[in-house]
């Protein structure tokens, strides 16, 4: 619909930041939430790991869309970005990780690459209505 590209390019033009598509940033926020749940004891590690577990909707809902296999598909994605945050650990580098699910085939691309992307605006006001 022409009327809701025209928002898009509104909202990039306001907020000129974008994040990768294809579930990478939700894995990736859901990586983030998991490692820091781990660090913290007791019975407030539990919202960080269910909000983390919440967050990985998109990249199964768009696996499942896909008829791939949603299990198989979400663990190597989240293997892959598990890796990517170890390497960024250990080098101290703040190294992105943006692979994601091709919402047509349901194999893991690297977002960058594939050139799929999505406004910040849209993502934040998503989680904030969450």
């Amino acid at each position: 619909n022409l009327h809701d590209a025209m928002e898009v390019v509104r909202n990039v033009v306001y907020d000129p930041k974008l994040l990768p598509g294809g579930g990478a940033t939700e894995m990736a926020v859901s990586m983030g939430l998991r490692r820091a749940g781990l660090k913290v004891e007791g019975v407030q590690q539990r919202p960080f790991l269910a909000v983390g577990e919440a967050m990985e909707v998109i990249p199964r809902t768009l696996a499942q869309n896909c008829g791939v296999s949603v299990i198989r598909t979400v663990t190597q994605l989240r293997a892959k970005h598990a890796a990517a945050y170890d390497e960024a650990e250990k080098s101290g580098d703040k190294k992105k990780c943006n692979w994601g699910i091709n919402g047509t085939s349901g194999e893991l691309v690297d977002m960058d690459s594939y050139g799929i992307w999505e406004p910040f605006s849209v993502k934040v006001q998503t989680i904030k209505t969450a």
